[in-house]
């Protein structure tokens, strides 16, 4: 069985990104195979593709964040149709991330979800959800009735909606 996925083979311009057909990854026990409904752009898959990541293995799938449900864990850690998003800890660097139809990554990686949230929402957010607080914090100095908000800036490189592997041929 095969599927579509963007494989990066090296550093490449934008206008070079192709998708191609792939073998579905096989998830070993401590795994779980995710079929991805929707993933996140984020700034760091333009360092990988820009050649400006240090951690990156080639060829790699990018991607370090996936929205999609459990298509199979072997160890039983989830069902299969769970809804789940996955993030970080080696996604689209040491192994392959979330731009294809179907992610393998470890059951650590992986938070179940129960939301009505649209796929094209739900694939943006959880790295934005991790760096948040991440962010906030090295310089934070509260005291008691302290005030913290946080803003969602729109960046041009984010413009689009989440890449959606089902909505494309």
């Amino acid at each position: 069985m095969d599927m579509r996925a963007i494989v990066l083979d090296g550093p490449v311009p934008p206008e070079e990104l192709r998708v191609r057909r792939v073998p579905v990854p096989e998830p070993p026990t401590g795994w779980v195979r995710i079929k991805v409904e929707a993933f996140g752009l984020n700034r760091s898959e333009y360092h990988l593709r820009a050649g400006l990541a240090t951690n990156a293995k080639f060829p790699v799938i990018p991607g370090i964040e996936a929205a999609g449900t459990v298509d199979l864990a072997p160890g039983g850690e989830f069902a299969p149709g769970q809804q789940v998003v996955a993030m970080m800890g080696g996604m689209g660097r040491a192994y392959d991330g979330g731009y294809a139809e179907y992610t393998v990554v470890p059951v650590a990686s992986v938070i179940p979800v129960r939301t009505d949230l649209d796929w094209a929402t739900l694939g943006a957010l959880p790295e934005m959800l991790q760096t948040a607080p991440a962010r906030s914090t090295p310089g934070w100095r509260s005291s008691r009735g302290s005030r913290c908000s946080f803003a969602a800036v729109r960046r041009p490189w984010a413009s689009r909606p989440p890449y959606s592997p089902r909505n494309t041929d």
